[in-house]
């Protein structure tokens, strides 16, 4: 990794020429004069594959080796897990694709045998990255690692310091900051645009139905001691190990990371304070809070800002997930799913006509179709508005409806595809990374601050040494 200056921060800010170079080079640029359809494509500099490893081959690793699948010039020469049921199912993955991985089920013995990788994905449970990522790194690796990038700060600290001292690339899992939608709002819209005018607020969720816990196959039952060896007490753990505070920061941490992260990326700075209050006040067999619900308070160059966010795992509440940034000229609700993602401009803000033509916002089109013309005996179902009804009274002290606006910017790829991406042309080219360790570090103290929160039951302050190593 190249070396880091004194503002670490400095490095990892780009400017406009920077973020057009560094999409293009991820695979993910943009046509800015109508609606950006977005295609991969190898880089020229490209002389050999590089050698890649996984470690984890759960979920979430097989929604890394399906985004994988998209990417030219990458050769998986080993898969390695602790349980030989998805240990097979990676492998499995690996061979419909043309490779022939060697099988691992311990991550130093891989590392003993495979010399030469070039780079290692992984996607194990939270407590296990920075002792995998720290020998990854000081085997001379470069590594991808899933976000969180650990379920505690010394564990993230350690492995930002590794990097360092290795000189090895850390990418953290934050996959949204390689998101050309995202780049796009972060760059054009807020920053050359400045569509929004003050941001003042942000509100975001991510919301989950009631589940039940994942189970096994019997016949794939791994035994007692070897659970213990890996850090484990039984299968019940092992499976559902994002509900266990030995192992994770829990529901907050598995889905508010994504988006807290967000937060701190569009507004450049991490918040000064937090408030929160959750519970587990539905799941009676696990550690973590099944619902949090916070508000943090950043000090920004504009002025002070409030962000809410919430995390609900015991009802999807119409579903949706999304961060929703706020300001005096307009707002932008944006998410990895375009059907949540939409601009707004304020009644009293200049017109944005000059913005369409520029190819950062446009128009969105006519979202329901015309009401049908009952019959005058016929009556409307729920929810159907009759066509001669009379027209909606707004009350006075209610805002009209404000004009929506769509991002002209799409994506054709797995959500986590331009990530990887990105990740391996800094390997192969030196282009920043867009997650590097030091963003990880700065969004888990953030995130994980929310449990310290709720548990005090009054407002904390932040440390700005809490965000640095």
């Amino acid at each position: 990794m190249n070396p880091i200056p004194e503002d670490p921060k400095r490095e990892f800010s780009l400017s406009r020429r920077d973020f057009i170079r560094t999409s293009m080079a991820a695979g993910t640029g943009l046509l800015m004069t109508g609606p950006a359809i977005l295609h991969g494509q190898a880089s020229s500099s490209v002389t050999r594959d590089l050698k890649v490893a996984i470690i984890g081959t759960g979920s979430q690793g097989r929604v890394l080796l399906e985004a994988c699948a998209g990417i030219p010039n990458i050769q998986f020469v080993a898969v390695c897990d602790m349980w030989d049921y998805s240990l097979r199912y990676g492998q499995g993955i690996l061979r419909k694709r043309g490779f022939k991985p060697n099988p691992y089920e311990d991550y130093q013995e891989m590392l003993s045998k495979e010399s030469d990788l070039d780079a290692v994905i992984i996607a194990t449970p939270d407590f296990m990255h920075a002792e995998q990522t720290n020998a990854c790194l000081r085997a001379g690796i470069n590594v991808y690692c899933e976000k969180m990038m650990s379920n505690s700060i010394d564990g993230a600290r350690s492995m930002v310091q590794t990097a360092r001292e290795t000189g090895k690339l850390l990418q953290v899992g934050h996959q949204r900051r390689s998101n050309p939608r995202y780049l796009h709002a972060k760059h054009r819209m807020l920053g050359d645009a400045k569509l929004l005018g003050r941001i003042t607020h942000i509100n975001g969720q991510w919301n989950r139905a009631v589940g039940e816990d994942l189970g096994w196959p019997n016949r794939h039952e791994i035994k007692p001691d070897r659970l213990a060896r890996f850090g484990y007490e039984n299968m019940h753990q092992f499976r559902n190990w994002r509900w266990f505070k030995q192992y994770s920061g829990g529901p907050i941490s598995d889905l508010g990371a994504h988006q807290i992260d967000i937060y701190n990326w569009f507004l450049g700075t991490p918040p000064k304070s937090i408030m929160a209050s959750g519970g587990l006040d539905y799941y009676k067999d696990r550690d973590w809070y099944d619902n949090a619900m916070v508000v943090y308070e950043y000090d920004t160059a504009q002025g002070p800002v409030r962000a809410f966010y919430q995390v609900l795992t015991t009802t999807s509440a119409g579903g949706g997930y999304f961060e929703y940034f706020m300001g005096t000229e307009g707002s932008l609700r944006i998410s990895e799913n375009p059907a949540y993602t939409a601009a707004f401009r304020e009644a009293n803000a200049p017109e944005w006509e000059s913005h369409v033509r520029e190819g950062i916002v446009r128009m969105s089109a006519p979202k329901t179709a015309a009401a049908p013309t009952l019959k005058p005996w016929e009556k409307p179902r729920p929810g159907q508005a009759a066509a001669n009804a009379a027209p909606t009274v707004v009350d006075v002290r209610e805002t009209a409806a404000l004009s929506e606006w769509e991002l002209p910017v799409q994506l054709d790829k797995a959500i986590h595809q331009p990530h990887l991406e990105n990740f391996f042309d800094a390997i192969r080219n030196g282009t920043p990374l867009n997650s590097p360790g030091e963003v990880g570090l700065e969004t888990l103290a953030t995130v994980l601050k929310v449990n310290e929160a709720i548990a005090a039951e009054k407002k904390l302050r932040f440390d700005p040494m809490d965000f640095r190593i």
